[in-house]
């Protein structure tokens, strides 16, 4: 082999695992694995040993949670990952996988949190990072409360933990604080002094049973509300809801039943991403395939994922020209 060949890099290879080439010559980012953005102190220095070891001076922590390491030269891969993983720290991925799953800290710490945000994003990453999807990038992320901070409608499918509320109306002492907290007007004092319950508005937010002194409120039911078919980038669009209150424990089952008919729907579509096919095949064709093993989470019916024109007023009368 001359010297030529064992210089050669196939930057395909090097972008799906990971490894992004920067404008300098022969220079990468060196994406890492951190699912939920959860990364223990440990790990921290470890990785922080590693980049002074090849010269990163800097890291840039990514919006998707990820640690990045700066101007890497190609040649310091191999080492570089070696020593990684010596202290349990592994590289992403890029390219048409299955992205690290990005969420909140759920109901570990976060008073709001509904469900265990970081829980779910372990058991995704462990049992799914890396998967092909045949077409495109698949990003997952979790939220566990209706606050929603990590966006579930700008991700591919996107996670976000809900309650339903239940009245016991005989423990309930009318002190009103439950419709005051109700920012959706689910929830107003009827002439008995008692909440009245609108079904229809209700957000499932759990803001009432939260603030109620006597435990009259409690949830009947949690899970999560879950989105599909969401992305940012130059021409956006908003996830929109395919199912409601599906259990953690059936998260990963859900998901392989998304990525089967992404991976069905988009044969012959080259580089596709999911929302875009529910949009072009109609929100009916995966409403019907996941109703074969999750019916009773799927809604009768959705509309499609909503792209967003970012450059409202462009062509309005007085604009700038371009």
């Amino acid at each position: 082999m001359n010297d030529a060949s064992k210089n050669s890099v196939d930057l395909n290879n090097l972008k799906t695992g990971g490894f992004i080439k920067e404008r300098g010559k022969d220079l990468f980012t060196v994406r890492l694995r951190v699912p939920g953005g959860k990364l223990n102190v440990g790990r921290m220095k470890h990785i922080a040993e590693v980049a002074e070891k090849y010269g990163v001076e800097s890291v840039h922590l990514s919006v998707r949670q990820s640690v990045e390491l700066t101007h890497v030269h190609y040649k310091d891969f191999d080492g570089l990952v070696h020593d990684l993983e010596a202290g349990g720290q592994k590289v992403a991925s890029c390219g048409a996988r299955i992205r690290v799953p990005t969420a909140c800290g759920g109901c570990a710490y976060n008073p709001n949190g509904l469900i265990d945000a970081q829980a779910s994003a372990f058991e995704v990453d462990e049992k799914l990072f890396g998967k092909d999807t045949d077409h495109h990038k698949f990003k997952i992320s979790f939220s566990g409360c209706p606050i929603d901070c990590f966006k579930s409608y700008l991700n591919d499918v996107g996670f976000q933990g809900v309650v339903y509320p239940a009245l016991e109306k005989e423990a309930c002492v009318s002190c009103g604080l439950c419709a005051k907290s109700c920012g959706a007007g689910a929830i107003e004092m009827g002439t008995d002094d008692k909440p009245v319950f609108d079904a229809e508005k209700c957000i499932y937010c759990g803001d009432c049973i939260k603030v109620c002194p006597t435990e009259a409120w409690t949830g009947s039911k949690r899970g999560y509300l879950v989105r599909i078919g969401g992305k940012g980038g130059h021409n956006p669009v908003l996830g929109t809801m395919f199912a409601l209150f599906l259990p953690a424990e059936r998260v990963v089952e859900f998901i392989d039943e998304v990525l089967t008919w992404y991976k069905g729907a988009g044969v012959g579509s080259g580089r596709t991403r999911l929302g875009t096919l529910i949009i072009q095949e109609g929100a009916e064709s995966l409403l019907q395939h996941l109703r074969q093993k999750f019916g009773e989470f799927v809604p009768a019916n959705s509309i499609v994922p909503q792209a967003i024109n970012t450059q409202v007023g462009k062509f309005a009368s007085g604009s700038a020209s371009v």
